[in-house]
């Protein structure tokens, strides 16, 4: 995992960097596309702070991932689409522990944790929260700021979700459930392997909301294998 920090550092000091043009540009597609997206539109309907909440809705609606009673980790949960959902579908019996290194507005009844959960100490308020308890879900929309440079962009993601992996290995109960944003692409398959080596089904989902032009795709890993 060092050296793939390290990769991923090299990277970055290798990002060309496009025209003031070219970015006005891109920006006012993006902003056109953003807000003619129906499931942007759907979201400020039904209050969800993301138009990433129907991912979620439809990846848990399948299997039922997410039920009442249920413990649930959000790791990268800014803005906070996801966590709504999952305080939505676990109720108030449930338990939602949130984490990223932005603040995010807070939402009832879940506990908050902001910073760098590969940190240990904010790691140790992650499972201070879960009060001694195992979850049942670890779910990760985590990604980082893409430039638009897949040579960049695919390790970050990559290694985004192996952090994930690691606190996921650590928290989740013996039939706990992983959920991570990937992107297809180098170093895709190689994780997907790693990920079957601890649990006991996986399976590749492309929600609807999705948007299709992007190579986004959400791992779901079922039964987490014993040590």
């Amino acid at each position: 995992m060092r050296l793939l920090a390290a990769r991923l550092t090299d990277l970055l000091f290798e990002l060309s960097i496009e025209s003031p043009l070219a970015r006005s540009k891109t920006s006012s597609n993006w902003l056109k596309e953003h807000f003619d997206d129906p499931y942007v539109k759907q979201a400020q309907k039904d209050g969800y702070r993301s138009r990433a909440s129907y991912k979620l809705l439809e990846i848990s609606k399948k299997d039922r991932l997410l039920r009442p009673g249920m413990t649930v980790v959000d790791l990268g949960a800014a803005p906070g689409g996801w966590t709504q959902v999952a305080m939505q579908l676990v109720g108030e019996e449930g338990t939602v522990v949130a984490s990223d290194i932005l603040a995010m507005d807070s939402i009832a009844d879940v506990t908050f944790v902001q910073g760098d959960f590969n940190e240990q100490a904010v790691y140790d308020q992650i499972v201070a929260a879960l009060g001694g308890e195992k979850a049942d879900l670890v779910i990760s929309d985590m990604a980082p700021n893409l430039s638009g440079n897949k040579a960049v962009d695919q390790p970050a993601v990559i290694y985004l979700a192996e952090l994930a992996l690691e606190l996921a290995g650590k928290v989740l109960t013996s039939k706990g459930v992983f959920i991570a944003k990937l992107f297809q692409g180098q170093g895709f398959d190689p994780f997907v392997l790693e990920v079957r080596k601890m649990f006991n089904g996986v399976s590749i989902i492309k929600p609807e909301a999705s948007r299709s032009r992007s190579r986004e795709v959400y791992l779901v890993a079922k039964g987490l294998k014993a040590n």
